[in-house]
């Protein structure tokens, strides 16, 4: 099977992602549980995929580094993919992602994020941990102003991974390294382009980091994602990735800019069959800047747990909002993979053509996904 195959087989199991390993049964992640779909592939015909996916200048890339990013629009559904090398042989990771480009009502998330878009000007940070859906996040706040205000939006990414059609405002997106050969340079570029708004698909070097925090400076709205587990961890990262003679200028830098920080987790609702992100929020009011400046960052969750009247959400206080909302917005792309029941052991093994006798199921025994969600709907009936 090819993988093109493989996409669409993942796609209908509602799948968040899917790994292809020479020698290895592909693997799927539905609802955050891994569960094999079918026979080990074969390393000729995973190299045949990855060949015919980078084309000759990335696939000289990942020869010379071992690894190599790429995007495929796959009948409708676009794939984030990042093909490495591993000790059997190549593999492919495959993030699916939604369709369409969605604003922050239809994926699930708080109203108040609107706010990362409304200031004129300075950094607004995304963060989270990986597979958090920080990008589907970036680029809900995208399409915010997309629909609600004519600006010009320059958006670096590396690969680009939701294409955006322009509404009210001009949507630029560049891809690193097609369309620039670093991060560094696509910044530097993008100040002589007229840019309203700045977006940065991740800031990972202390150079991006610093070209962003002069950019937010300098009368753009920036939108950048990282990674981090909290708002004080993303903080943090920012200026200790400095050396410590500049560490005090930086902070006074990113104080002055600063517009806000969500850090994002992805939380299961059984109840309704849905991931919905849970997050935390600091704004940066006269407190949230002051701690920065003074490298107090221990004491941002004190800022957070403090700042209820000025819009703060801690991950507890969200929860507690989770609980009460009602109207989840279910998307429209879920596939028969929502029926996994939610005790669904990692890694189940998923054979292509079900076992034939259907009587008593020992632990050992292999089952395919619909026979855990029969088995299930049996064990609720009695």
């Amino acid at each position: 099977m090819s993988l093109r195959t493989w996409i669409h087989r993942a796609r209908d199991l509602g799948a968040s992602d899917l790994h292809v390993e020479a020698g290895t049964p592909p693997v799927v992640r539905v609802r955050g549980v891994l569960h094999s779909i079918g026979e080990p592939v074969a390393a000729a015909g995973v190299e045949q995929d990855a060949r015919a996916l980078l084309g000759a200048e990335a696939w000289a890339h990942l020869l010379a580094r071992g690894s190599a990013d790429a995007s495929l629009e796959l009948g409708g559904t676009r794939c984030r993919i990042n093909v490495y090398r591993t000790i059997r042989g190549l593999a492919l990771a495959v993030r699916l992602l939604a369709p369409s480009v969605k604003g922050l009502r239809e994926c699930n998330l708080h109203p108040d994020l609107r706010r990362l878009t409304a200031a004129p000007t300075g950094l607004a940070i995304v963060s989270g941990p990986t597979g958090s859906g920080k990008s589907t996040t970036l680029a809900a706040l995208i399409e915010e102003i997309n629909s609600a205000e004519a600006k010009n939006v320059i958006s670096l990414e590396s690969p680009v991974e939701y294409v955006f059609a322009n509404r009210r405002s001009l949507i630029r997106q560049r891809e690193i390294p097609t369309h620039s050969p670093s991060f560094e340079q696509a910044i530097v570029d993008a100040l002589r382009e007229n840019p309203d708004v700045l977006v940065i698909g991740e800031m990972r070097t202390p150079e991006v980091m610093r070209l962003t925090l002069n950019a937010a400076e300098t009368g753009h709205l920036v939108l950048a994602t990282m990674h981090s587990a909290s708002c004080a961890e993303a903080l943090t990262r920012i200026c200790m990735s400095f050396p410590a003679e500049i560490q005090g200028n930086i902070r006074a830098q990113l104080a002055d800019c600063l517009v806000g920080v969500v850090c994002q987790r992805l939380d299961y609702l059984p109840e309704y069959r849905l991931r919905v992100p849970r997050c935390e929020m600091l704004w940066g009011t006269l407190a949230a800047r002051a701690t920065v400046r003074s490298g107090q960052m221990s004491h941002i969750s004190n800022v957070i747990q403090s700042g209820g009247e000025d819009g703060m959400w801690n991950f507890d206080r969200y929860q507690r909002w989770m609980e009460q909302k009602k109207d989840w917005v279910r998307s429209d792309s879920l596939g028969s993979g929502s029926d996994l029941p939610a005790s669904a052991a990692p890694m189940t093994s998923v054979p292509a053509t079900p076992p034939a006798a259907r009587g008593s199921i020992s632990i050992e025994e292999v089952m395919d996904i619909e026979e855990l969600a029969d088995l299930a709907r049996q064990i609720e009936k009695r």
